[in-house]
Formats: structure tokens, sequence, C-alpha cells
């Protein structure tokens, strides 16, 4: 798998809380100079990355994040914001306290209206494995695919642990076959790359991505 190829399934991502302009820049820059997937950044910053660089980039941002549970009302409302502001993609996260309560219905009616709301836009559910248990994570992909939503996602990079490959691999087990894969958190390596991508990946979320391609040390996502 050539670096390019990595490369073009990478949402090249920047969600620290203290992320300047410059900061913001410096990724936009890198995605379009290495044609990443997209760009994943807060809310705050579609309307000028859209204003600065149109359509040369992909815009990505995230809902609800990264602890999901606000109201479907204002997860909607962030949603017809972000994508009024220039953005095309969305990472939403769900109420992981309906997961835990075992309210999966309720969980799916919320991913159902954020799907409403995105219309043809991409929705990539984030569903944060590392509080779940395997049958939670189980009920998830059921709730994803019968909801929808484009992506199932592992993380949002702010728990206790990121994506991992029995994750990835459960999710294939149980998630519809119109639904694809997203793994974030926990990506190290070049060969964590690969091997997430070579497991059915789809997309990977990462701040890391472009420097471990020229060999730098991985950051914190």
């Amino acid at each position: 798998m050539t670096n390019q190829e990595i490369l073009g399934h990478i949402d090249h991502t920047q969600l620290k809380p203290f992320a300047t302009w410059q900061d913001i820049v410096k990724l936009c820059d890198e995605a379009f100079k290495y044609q990443t997937a997209s760009v994943c950044i807060p809310p705050a910053y579609i309307k000028r990355v859209h204003e600065t660089y149109g359509e040369k980039l992909n815009i990505c941002t995230v809902v609800g994040f990264p602890l999901g549970y606000s109201v479907t009302a204002a997860k909607v409302a962030e949603v017809e914001q972000a994508l009024a502001d220039g953005c095309n993609e969305i990472d939403m996260v769900v109420n992981i306290s309906d997961v835990k309560n075992g309210d999966f219905d309720k969980v799916e009616e919320e991913i159902k209206a954020l799907k409403k709301a995105c219309g043809s836009h991409v929705l990539k559910v984030i569903i944060e494995t590392c509080f779940l248990t395997e049958e939670e994570k189980i009920a998830m992909c059921h709730a994803v695919t019968n909801a929808g939503a484009d992506y199932i996602k592992t993380s949002t990079g702010f728990g206790t642990g990121g994506a991992t490959i029995e994750d990835i691999e459960l999710f294939k087990k149980h998630i519809g076959a119109e639904v694809k894969m997203k793994a974030a958190g926990g990506v190290k390596t070049k060969d964590d790359l690969v091997m997430f991508l070579e497991a059915g990946c789809d997309r990977i979320g990462t701040s890391s991505a472009v420097g471990l391609l020229k060999g730098e040390e991985a950051k914190e996502y």
C-alpha cells in the first residue's frame, strides 16, 4: 500500500480545544498538499476554512463532541449550521448515556434525525467503544445500520482508549453492507494505518498520518 493510497483514506484532524487559526491553516495546507480524504476541524472554523480554501478541501466536522450528551435538537442545529457554513461530512457522537441505559431505540432515532438533516452529506457515527461492552457495541452496529448512517466510527480520541483491531473485526460482523468503518485514536505507526485499512476501514481519523508517512513521531490525536 503506497503512502498516497493511505493518505486518500485519512481524515486529517485538528480538534484540540486550543487550536489556533495557524494550526488550522497548517492542517489544511498539508491536507491539500498530500490529498487527504478530508480535514476534520472544529465547527467554529468551518466558514473561515471554506472561504479560504473553497472547494479545494473536503471539510469534515464534529457534532455533540466529544461527550455526546447534547439533546437531539441541539445536535440537529449543529448539523444544519455546519452544512450552511460549507461542511460536507459530519462526525456525530451518540448519547453514550442512552447506550449505557440500553435505550438503543432512542439512540437510533437520534441518528436518523441527524442523517435526515445531513441529507446527501456523509454522516459518521462515533460510538466511543472504550466505554462500551461487546453487547453494546453490537447493538450500536445495528442502530447505525438501521438509522441509515454512512459510517460507524470507533472513537473521539478524547476518551480512555482509541481504535482497536478487535473492534473493527466486531463491526465487520454486525454492520450492514452499506455501512463503512472509520478508526480513530490510537494510531501510532504506519503499520497501524496499514493494519486498519487492510482490516476494512475506509477512513482513519488522525492528526499524525502526514507526519508518520514522513517518518516523524506520532502526535496525540
